[in-house]
């Protein structure tokens, strides 16, 4: 029998998950969650882990050489490397706000990719 720990991040309570698994990593029990959406979590992080990426895209012409983006909701953690390759080579005209989508839907995953800080146009006082 194998054991897992996680933490759970989806309130602010941070619940310390113990997970107990069979040899061939099914779930035999899972404890120390304070609520339900923990082992929901938990049974998520087990099979098929999921994060929030933040990261930030370029912006031609803009106030600012960087904007802040992130996915609106959680992937898959095997898709993160591969979305930040993709997001190295995006490059936004300003101006942009606060919402924008990036890249909608990326991987099928239903999930956008949007903005997160606008950035103005350049002005000739900055």
């Amino acid at each position: 029998m194998k054991s897992r720990k996680v933490v759970c991040v989806l309130c602010p309570l941070g619940c310390k998950i113990r997970i107990e698994l069979d040899e061939e990593g099914n779930i035999l029990s899972i404890s120390g969650n304070k609520c339900p959406r923990g082992e929901g979590y938990a049974k998520d992080e087990i099979k098929d882990p999921k994060r929030v990426v933040t990261t930030s895209v370029k912006v031609l012409d803009g106030e600012l050489p960087l904007a802040s983006v992130k996915t609106d909701g959680p992937i898959p953690k095997k898709y993160i490397f591969e979305l930040m390759k993709i997001l190295k080579s995006v490059e936004m005209n300003a101006p942009v706000n606060v919402g924008d989508v990036v890249v909608r839907n990326i991987f099928e995953t239903n999930v956008n990719v949007v903005i997160t800080r606008s950035v103005g146009e350049k002005t000739s006082d900055n």
